[in-house]
């Protein structure tokens, strides 16, 4: 998405056109870090030369300022942030008038079509960030169980397409109330990777709980196979390890999907407690 560009003008103060590019940038940057810029060293970005040059020119500031909110986005700044750091630069590229020839920066004092000019183009790269932002359990590497809510949804979604009769939950749960330390941890990790081992082939797998693990497959008459090859597969990768000794044999069992969507939300919320 482009930002229009708006006739937006930042002018230097007077007597600031021979003003270098390297000296706007380094006042740019001492009032962005005094109004609370985090990490210093992450303030500098080709995009803030460019932001400068443009001020520095008197011309239309519009597409360079966007260009910097859009850059600050992807390196991970948050929007208050990227507002108060153009704030910042507002505050120094403004006539003192009646401050004294003090700098403050002050996101309300920033021109509206400015803020909506950064605010846009900030967004835009946020968006896109969350849009492809995978939901993985960072211990088993399954998706979570909000990306399985979203793939029910699909099918729910599907015309004619009954997804009770045509599906069918796997559930994978283990007692571990006695297992405490990396031996916890490892037996969910080595679940994990016997399910996954499993359901290759484009099933929706994931982590619903501290100690449930779940694939919705479809009814195709190869659940009973896949079931038998996972309960080899879970005894002989939980076997090996001697740590392991004190955890029970994970349970196997066939749930039927409800009728709804959101009768399969609040299932899968009853399994994770299990």
């Amino acid at each position: 998405m482009d930002v229009p560009a708006m006739g937006l003008r930042l002018e230097p103060e007077p007597g600031g056109d021979g003003r270098s590019l390297a000296e706007l940038r380094a006042r740019w940057r001492s009032a962005s870090l005094a109004a609370g810029w985090r990490f210093p060293s992450d303030w500098a970005l080709p995009e803030v030369d460019t932001v400068c040059a443009a001020v520095l020119r008197g011309g239309t500031a519009e597409i360079p300022i966007a260009g910097l909110a859009r850059a600050r986005a992807a390196a991970g700044a948050g929007l208050a942030e990227t507002l108060a750091d153009l704030a910042a630069l507002h505050a120094v590229i403004t006539p003192p008038g009646d401050s004294g020839g003090l700098v403050s920066p002050d996101v309300d004092a920033l021109p509206s079509r400015l803020l909506r000019v950064a605010a846009l183009a900030w967004a835009e790269v946020a968006m896109d960030k969350l849009a492809t932002t995978e939901v993985i359990d960072p211990l088993t590497g399954l998706p979570t169980a909000s990306y399985l809510r979203t793939r029910l949804r699909e099918l729910y979604g599907r015309p004619a397409h009954r997804v009770s009769e045509d599906h069918t939950l796997l559930v994978v749960s283990v007692d571990l109330s006695g297992v405490t330390g990396w031996s916890r941890l490892t037996a969910m990790i080595l679940i994990a990777e016997a399910l996954r081992g499993v359901f290759d082939g484009g099933e929706s797998t994931a982590k619903l709980g501290p100690s449930t693990v779940a694939a919705a497959v479809p009814r195709d008459g190869r659940i009973a196979a896949k079931a038998v090859m996972l309960r080899r597969e879970l005894h002989e990768r939980l076997s090996v390890d001697d740590q392991l000794e004190s955890v029970s044999p994970p349970k196997i069992k066939l749930v039927r999907l409800p009728a709804t969507h959101d009768s399969a939300c609040d299932l899968l919320q009853r399994l994770a407690r299990t």
